[in-house]
């Protein structure tokens, strides 16, 4: 059977985190230079299908430049030893008009399973004839088991970070022809 390929639109994508600060608040974060590949049996069903993912973490972007130096250090992404983070699939299947994709996440070279929400927003056609399939999706993993340990003890004994890290993406894919 053929397989059709689709790879990510940059320019029509992000991929970003979201961790607890002080306990009170939440930090929002995004890599700039991601990609990804999805090869499907179909154009429209994306279950059984394969996807890949790659993001550069030097490229990670909070909004506050001193803040971004310091996730590129040792004390959190290493990107000297690590400098992408990776995604593979082991499988995508519906979940009503949706979909669960599991695979292997691979942090700071640590790599564990995780399951993502993917909601299937359909696909287009762009007005220059490209095929576009849209995906929403969501997570959650834990830092600290990817070694994402830095943190601090507050006077008031809560901690500086969170340990949930909240994964939320906006993805759409081009047609290959």
């Amino acid at each position: 059977m053929a397989t059709t390929k689709w790879t990510l639109d940059p320019t029509h994508s992000e991929l970003q985190f979201k961790v607890k600060h002080l306990m009170i608040t939440t930090v929002t974060g995004s890599f700039r230079n991601i990609t990804a590949e999805l090869e499907s049996e179909a154009d429209d069903n994306f279950e059984n299908a394969k996807a890949s993912f790659s993001a550069e973490v030097g490229s990670v972007d909070t909004g506050n430049a001193d803040r971004d130096k310091h996730l590129v250090t040792g004390d959190f992404f290493d990107v000297e030893t690590h400098p992408t983070m990776t995604f593979e699939s082991t499988s995508i299947t519906r979940d009503g008009d949706d979909y669960k994709l599991a695979g292997n996440i691979t942090i700071k070279g640590v790599t564990k399973p995780i399951v993502l929400d993917v909601e299937f927003g359909g696909t287009a056609v762009d007005p220059w004839g490209n095929t576009k399939a849209g995906f929403t999706l969501s997570g959650k993993l834990k830092r600290g088991d990817f070694g994402l340990t830095y943190n601090a003890t507050l006077e008031t004994g809560g901690v500086m970070l969170g340990d949930e890290v909240k994964i939320l993406g906006e993805l759409q894919f081009v047609k290959q022809a």
